[in-house]
Formats: structure tokens, sequence, C-alpha cells
């Protein structure tokens, strides 16, 4: 059995120094760090990130955000480029090392030949004293104290310090690119967010013979079977040009099922809810999600800039789209 006081103080320990960590680095930041942003701007090729052990993991991670921030970049594994990957990395390159001891041999290996080639080198390490340090055209202090490893051996405050740094790196780049929703949105075309920020409403409303709607002089019965064959749970009323006057819903029937009403003759007009919500059909279906959710309904009617009926959708149209 594990100690229940222990196990929780040893980890309470272990974030205690790592956020330590992060917090004196932040401290540390000076003209180094706009330096390396500057040269990432400038790059007329791609970021190189490259690293051995844990400060490989690390890189590849950095990589993987930039790149999917708007900084095209990608991880060389650098015992591989003593191999033949050194032919992926071009003088318009900007190469980002990291090692906690700025002594990683199979780092070192190459840095004559990244130099040779003409590449820009940022270097991120623990010891601004290092090898990697002083070769580099720019060096990112990423030090730590102490690692939260209670041997003091398990790279541990130092990953994070420089994952951490590397996001720090890519936010800002983010930033000076003017990277938008948008352009994130189409780095992740296959995901969630994707999905939230690429999905117009004009995507997935019910249009033409699809779209519920009778004319205002129609009768209560009109507009229930509408509703029941285009099965949206609402009908949109319109007049002679097509504008909106107002909807009738599943939720409008429940609430006049106490009346004595004779759905053959009451006209739509008298029962419908005037002055709908609306929304254009060039919105953002994330956004109708949060304005059905706000006002508490479970389906829209999309209108022009003029007021005319284009479309409608309900919440199970969102559901489909992967927008929900």
């Amino acid at each position: 059995m594990t100690d229940k006081n222990k196990t929780l103080a040893l980890a309470r320990q272990v974030l205690s120094i790592e956020a330590d960590a992060i917090r004196d680095m932040s401290q540390r930041l000076d003209d180094h760090f706009v330096m390396a942003v500057e040269s990432c701007l400038a790059c007329k090729g791609r970021i190189i990130l490259s690293g051995m052990g844990k400060s490989g993991h690390v890189a590849g991670k950095i990589a993987s955000t930039l790149a999917s921030t708007g900084t095209p970049a990608f991880f060389v594994h650098p015992g591989e480029a003593s191999h033949g990957d050194l032919g992926m990395i071009t003088a318009e390159d900007v190469v980002i090392a990291l090692s906690n001891s700025g002594e990683s041999p199979e780092v070192i290996a190459i840095l004559p030949l990244i130099k040779r080639l003409g590449a820009k080198l940022i270097a991120m390490t623990g010891n601004p004293l290092s090898t990697m340090a002083m070769e580099a055209d720019v060096h990112l202090d990423a030090s730590v104290t102490q690692e939260a490893c209670p041997l003091g051996l398990a790279p541990t405050a130092s990953t994070t310090a420089a994952l951490a740094l590397g996001d720090a790196l890519a936010v800002a780049l983010l930033d000076a690119r003017g990277f938008g929703k948008e352009d994130f949105a189409r780095s992740h075309p296959g995901g969630a967010l994707g999905r939230r920020l690429l999905v117009h409403v004009e995507d997935v409303m019910h249009r033409g013979e699809r779209l519920p709607s009778v004319r205002h002089d129609a009768t209560l019965s009109d507009a229930l079977l509408e509703m029941t064959n285009k099965g949206l749970g609402m009908a949109a009323i319109i007049d002679a040009d097509n504008r909106i006057l107002g909807v009738f819903t599943d939720g409008d029937l429940r609430r006049h099922l106490d009346r004595p009403l004779d759905i053959r003759q009451t006209p739509i007009r008298e029962v419908m809810s005037a002055n709908p919500h609306t929304i254009k059909p060039n919105r953002l279906a994330a956004e109708a999600v949060q304005f059905m959710e706000k006002h508490k309904i479970n389906g829209l009617l999309v209108a022009d800039d003029d007021g005319h009926l284009v479309g409608a959708f309900n919440m199970h149209d969102l559901l489909r789209a992967g927008v929900v």
C-alpha cells in the first residue's frame, strides 16, 4: 500500500519545483529571446528542431507546435543527421538545438556542418557556458536550479522548462505573424477544432425543398403538416416576398394546447412567434451553437441581409456536422 500523504506531498513538491523553474525562467527572458523570434521570422526555409533523449522528445513537440501555429518546422534526429539526414537542412533554415547540458555529443558533432551550410543556429540549453551555447548565433537560457526528481537525475524540471520556452517561442511567432483562428483551423481540418472553426451555417442549413415554410395566410394545420414533412420541429412564416414574419415550433404548439384551437381554421399568424431569432448564412456554426444555448432554442432560421428566408437548421444538424 502507498502512503497517501507521502505520495501527495511528493507530487505537490514536483509541481512546485517545476512551476518555480518556469517562473524563474520567465524573469530571465531578455533580448536573446527577441533575437530568436526575429531569426525565425526572417527564416526563408524551415525551422529545424534537434535534440537527443528527453531533449529530443521536447524538440519534437516544439516542432509540432510551431508547425500547427504558422511556423513550418520539423524534427531531425541528430544521430540520423550524421548518417545522411543532414541533407534535410539547407542554408535558408534555422536550426534550434536542445540540450540541458549543452554538451550532447551527437548534437555537437553536427554543429560544424550546420555552420558550414550557413544555417542560423539557436541553442536552448541549461548552461550558457556550454559548447552549444558558445557556438550558437542565439542562446536561450533554459537552466533550472534543481530537477524535480528526488535523486536529482531524471530530466524533469529541465524538460518542463525547455518545453515551456518552446511554447513561448511558438506563441510569440504566432502573434508576430498575425496567425488567427481561421489559419489554425486550416492546419487542423480533421479534428474537432477544425470543424468548429471552418464549418459555417450555410454548410449545415436546410434549403430549397427541404426548407419548412408557409405563407402568412396559411392555417395552423398547414404549418403542422409542413413541420411534419420537413422534420425540423419548426416552420418559418413568410410574406409574399419571402421575408420572415415569424416562426412556429413544437414548443409553440405545446404552449397552445390548453387553448380551444381549430387547427384547420386558426390562421398561423395568430399563434406564431413574431420577429424570431435568425442568423446569417456566413456565420460560424460554432457561433450558432452558442446563440442557441444562450436563448434555449433548438432551431434557427437563416436570413439574408434583407430578412429573406434562405435556410433553417436545428441542433441535430450541428451534431451531425460534428460542431457540437
